[in-house]
């Protein structure tokens, strides 16, 4: 049985800040099995977007795991928000969740796949 996203959402906000870093729910979505965009925020204004990785990439070893595709790299902060804002027409339920890491990298935080 897969872990709700309320729950997942809540252990990532949880390992954020004990590595030193910060994050916040800008959008809560479905409890049980909304789907969940990262938007990682650095601390000289970079920014990165992670979404939900296809169901073509999940492994069968680990089905209970959630992956993320990165959908894009900048600084412009409004490419980002444009992007989420067709996100959530297309599907009311996701969550956004705004982190700054700290030290520890993204990637070590969400399971990222490459594209």
């Amino acid at each position: 049985m897969r872990v709700t996203t309320d729950l997942w959402v809540s252990a990532l906000l949880r390992r954020v800040f004990s590595a030193g870093g910060f994050a916040a729910v800008v959008k809560r979505g479905a409890t049980e099995a909304g789907a969940v965009f990262v938007l990682a925020r650095g601390r000289q204004g970079e920014m990165a977007l992670f979404g939900p990785a296809p169901q073509t990439s999940y492994d069968s070893a680990r089905p209970d795991d959630r992956f993320f595709n990165l959908l894009g790299e900048g600084d412009d902060a409004a490419i980002f928000d444009a992007r989420l804002e067709r996100e959530k027409r297309f599907d009311p339920d996701i969550w956004v969740v705004e982190i700054e890491a700290g030290a520890i990298p993204v990637e070590e935080l969400i399971s990222v796949k490459a594209s």
